[in-house]
């Protein structure tokens, strides 16, 4: 039987982004399930042939993108979002920038649903402080799982595992 593949696509900056794609591939799913691509190096192909994608960028400047996925963000045109279930991770700055915390991860969220993905993995608004994201749902709710490597490293390893654990079921079933 063979193993269900997730692809898993980021784009970085300073290498924390590498670094958390890097743990959930060797460290939360069993070896050849998860493949690591940076939006970078991608295409509309290579997203589309997996049912399950994890997708993850930090937020940069003043709320924006990263240069490697506001370059991809054509491609998402080109890919029938309608059959994938997706998972989304962001890293932000809570306290440098509280005004746009995570921000590129609610833009890409917004982009995807525009597009019909189903999305899962929301994760709570507990235990941050920011003044404004638009990864926050209104709900007590971001839209994926949010980590802090600069203010809150000590909470990132439970708080991927118990994000892994409430995505993995998800994940694994849409191949």
């Amino acid at each position: 039987m063979q193993m269900t593949q997730i692809g898993l696509f980021f784009s970085t900056v300073t290498g924390n982004t590498l670094e958390i794609a890097e743990a959930i591939q060797a460290r939360h799913f069993p070896p050849g399930t998860v493949e690591v691509h940076e939006f970078e190096d991608a295409n509309a192909e290579s997203i589309d042939r997996y049912p399950a994608l994890i997708l993850g960028t930090p937020t940069v400047g003043d709320g924006e993108y990263p240069d490697g996925l506001a370059d991809f963000l054509p491609e998402l045109d080109l890919v029938d979002f309608s059959t994938k279930t997706i998972a989304l991770f962001g890293l932000g700055d809570q306290f440098g920038y509280p005004a746009e915390f995570v921000d590129a991860l609610g833009m890409l969220y917004e982009e995807l649903t525009a597009r019909g993905a189903r999305i899962v993995g929301a994760w709570p608004t507990d235990g941050y402080q920011y003044e404004a994201s638009r990864a926050d749902q209104g709900d007590g709710q971001f839209c994926g799982l949010v980590l802090d490597q600069d203010n809150q490293p000590h909470l990132t390893d439970r708080r991927l595992t118990n994000w892994i654990a409430s995505i993995k079921p998800a994940l694994l079933a849409a191949g």
